[in-house]
């Protein structure tokens, strides 16, 4: 099956190929109408995870106009940023607080490395985009939706409120490798038997990737169940602060709500497909209101991606930012993908 076009209306858009609609993400509805020719080059972003200590730092070295984001950035934050990526501690840039606008200005980074090496066509080349949670954001201020000064105040905001929502309760996530999502939901579905505790699937990254959220006990017994009980390859908790993207975060939606409600949202120049959906949106009203629902919606990256290889007419992926992880998604999704790395 393959699309022969990208579809794309307001608040009901939709990857369509020949007028027949895939298997919706889960809860979700579609429709759609045309808006642009079948898209080639799609820019990925990542989310949080992705940060290590030295990220951004040779970008910035090298490149004055990422040099001048970091700038930008320090003077939102009120510390030096770029010291704080290029020194760490590691136990420092991996808190919620300081990994997401981090995240955010170091993938921005990675557009003006891009620029610096490849010239003005190589990022204009980009007719889609789209990021991991956090990298959603990303995507956004590189499509111009939002500014790169608001993307700092936006990032800093919400990591901050989701830090405040996951010391609010003993919650975390685990990685499952090795099982469908049928196999996951019934995982998960046991490990909240067991325990009285929620727990969900809260990332659909790719075939046998899922990533679950919810009370630690929960957590723990999916971890102890995963192996022996439903045969998964392995199940590994995941060195975050507390259950991203379920109603654990809903503590974190007022505050979000607060800063969005200050900033300029634009209509995208090029569509960025959004997580909770695995739709572009067009209507800055609709925007906000998708992100505040991004907090707590399951992250549907599986069909987003899937959706786009069915398109059957991209040529190039490109990640940038720090890491690779989703190139490597990506792999598993289809091997023949061309994925191309800017790496800060």
């Amino acid at each position: 099956m393959r699309f022969a076009r990208l579809f794309f209306v307001a608040g009901s858009s939709a990857l369509e190929l020949g007028g027949v609609l895939r298997a919706p993400a889960r809860g979700v509805a579609r429709s759609a109408a045309p808006l642009m020719e079948a898209p080639k080059t799609v820019f990925m972003f990542p989310g949080q995870g992705a940060q290590a200590v030295g990220m951004g730092v040779e970008a910035a070295e090298s490149v004055p106009a990422a040099k001048e984001l970091y700038d930008k950035a320090s003077a939102i934050l009120g510390y030096d940023l770029l010291d704080r990526c290029k020194v760490g501690p590691k136990e420092t840039l991996d808190t919620t607080v300081a990994s997401q606008p981090a995240i955010f200005v170091a993938s921005m980074a990675a557009v003006e490395k891009l620029r610096a090496d490849e010239g003005d066509a190589a990022v204009d080349a980009a007719d889609v985009a789209c990021g991991l949670s956090l990298g959603e954001y990303t995507a956004l201020a590189f499509a111009g939706a939002i500014s790169f000064e608001d993307g700092v105040r936006i990032t800093k905001a919400r990591g901050e409120a989701m830090q405040a929502a996951s010391e609010a309760s003993a919650s975390g996530m685990v990685s499952v490798i090795g099982l469908d999502t049928e196999q996951v939901d019934a995982l998960c579905k046991a490990a909240s038997e067991e325990t009285g505790e929620q727990i969900q699937i809260a990332n659909y990254l790719c075939p046998g990737n899922y990533a679950c959220s919810g009370a630690m006990t929960a957590v723990d017994a999916v971890v102890a169940k995963a192996k022996p009980d439903f045969k998964a390859r392995m199940a590994v908790k995941l060195a975050v602060a507390g259950a991203f993207h379920t109603d654990f975060m809903a503590p974190a939606v007022p505050k979000l709500d607060e800063v969005l409600a200050g900033i300029e949202v634009s209509p995208p120049r090029i569509p960025v497909i959004s997580n909770v959906d695995a739709k572009p949106h067009s209507d800055p009203a609709e925007i906000k209101e998708i992100l505040k629902k991004q907090v707590t919606a399951p992250v549907q990256w599986e069909t987003i991606m899937t959706d786009l290889v069915e398109a059957g007419s991209v040529e190039s992926f490109y990640e940038l930012g720090p890491g690779k992880v989703l190139a490597g998604i990506m792999k598993r999704i289809h091997k023949k993908a061309t994925v191309v790395n800017v790496e800060v």
